[in-house]
């Protein structure tokens, strides 16, 4: 790769990225139905010459588009859909209009997808001149900066990286090849990034950990001098949080996807394919294993470890290690069918203190009458 010294008398202006002319909805584009098919490994059922200009949901869709349905409690909207054409599984009875029948429906939509609305990476090329791009720092090739950016010292950007304007990437950090970093992105010193990672506006990677030694009722910082290490194919969404470690590394492994508003502590480390959704919070030392699920504003405490396949559902509150393989939901987290239970139980809790209620009266004008009877 060539130096920052090269590359700055080298740098070109920012121009805008060669497009194709768009026509409205998606561009012009057009595939029969068996070709769709082809392309998810599907079946079609009915024409497969009918043309498809489009995706839409199932309630949005109109004629020239197809749409999908996943859960079969939605069925019932296939025969109000003006969609052309449906995806859905096997076992979907659908009358009508042609389906493509595939084992994973929301998998097929997805690959369609890209194919109707490409993903826009960037709207410009090259290295803006009104970046700011540090001593030492060198640039892959085919690399992007958008202005205002800020790249420090001694950085490495691979090879048709990303970088959008007002991103700050810091001293000697390092992000791999085919990176997207949006606006607003905060890359601190000193941390590691791998290839294929996609990181969306607001969020931050490498602020410091939260740790402080009390004294006397006074709270002294104590440094956080590790890094954090972003492995390949990672997607993190915005205004999500990543400490750097007190000491060594916080680890978010390959393949993970994290959504809006997570925070991860310092010294986490995530398996490959986990998935964190929005508001999750996990506290620092903690260990994930492989493919964990964390559903909405679910909280970790810290120094435990949560096992491979574990999903733990909505609010749930994990205050202790989780073996394996488990469901868990609930606060303090407990294996799901106990929670479905212990929930079910406290839906009925009103009607539970009416009984009660009406008991204590009937045990107390009892206790009335004997008195009576007995002339107390």
């Amino acid at each position: 790769m060539p130096s920052a010294k090269t590359k700055q008398k080298s740098r070109r202006a920012v121009r805008p990225a060669a497009s194709s002319p768009a026509a409205p909805g998606n561009g012009g584009r057009s595939y029969r139905l068996a070709e769709i098919a082809r392309l998810v490994g599907g079946k079609v059922i009915g024409d497969g010459t009918t043309r498809i200009t489009g995706i839409c949901g199932i309630k949005e869709a109109r004629p020239g588009d197809i749409t999908f349905v996943a859960n079969s409690k939605y069925l019932y909207l296939i025969e109000q859909t003006r969609a052309s054409a449906v995806i859905a599984s096997p076992e979907a009875v659908v009358s009508g209009k042609p389906v493509v029948q595939t084992d994973n429906p929301s998998l097929a939509f997805a690959k369609l997808a890209g194919l109707f609305v490409p993903v826009i990476r960037q709207d410009f090329t090259g290295v803006s001149r009104k970046a700011h791009i540090g001593k030492g720092v060198r640039l892959g090739r085919d690399a992007a900066v958008g202005p205002f950016a800020v790249i420090g010292d001694g950085a490495v950007i691979g090879d048709r990286t990303v970088i959008h304007g007002g991103a700050t990437v810091g001293p000697e950090s390092r992000i791999g090849n085919d990176c997207l970093i949006y606006p607003g992105v905060v890359v601190r010193e000193k941390i590691t990034l791998g290839h294929r990672v996609t990181v969306h506006a607001g969020t931050v990677i490498g602020s410091d950990g939260f740790g402080f030694a009390t004294v006397q009722g006074v709270h002294h910082k104590i440094p956080q001098i590790g890094t954090v290490v972003v492995e390949d194919d990672v997607e993190i969404g915005a205004n999500v949080t990543i400490d750097r470690a007190r000491f060594g590394k916080t680890v978010i492994g390959k393949g993970t996807k994290i959504d809006n508003l997570v925070q991860i502590a310092h010294n986490v480390v995530t398996g490959v394919g986990c998935i964190l959704v929005a508001q999750a919070g996990v506290s620092g030392s903690t260990v994930l294993g492989n493919h964990v699920v964390l559903a909405g504003q679910c909280g970790v405490v810290g120094h435990i470890s949560v096992g491979d396949n574990v999903m733990a559902g909505a609010q749930s509150g994990i205050s202790k290690s989780v073996p394996a393989n488990s469901q868990i939901w609930g606060t303090p987290a407990k294996p799901l069918a106990r929670a479905k239970r212990v929930n079910a139980a406290l839906q009925g809790l009103p009607d539970l203190l009416k009984t009660v209620e009406g008991m204590r009266k009937r045990i107390e004008e009892l206790e009335r009458r004997l008195d009576e009877q007995s002339g107390g």
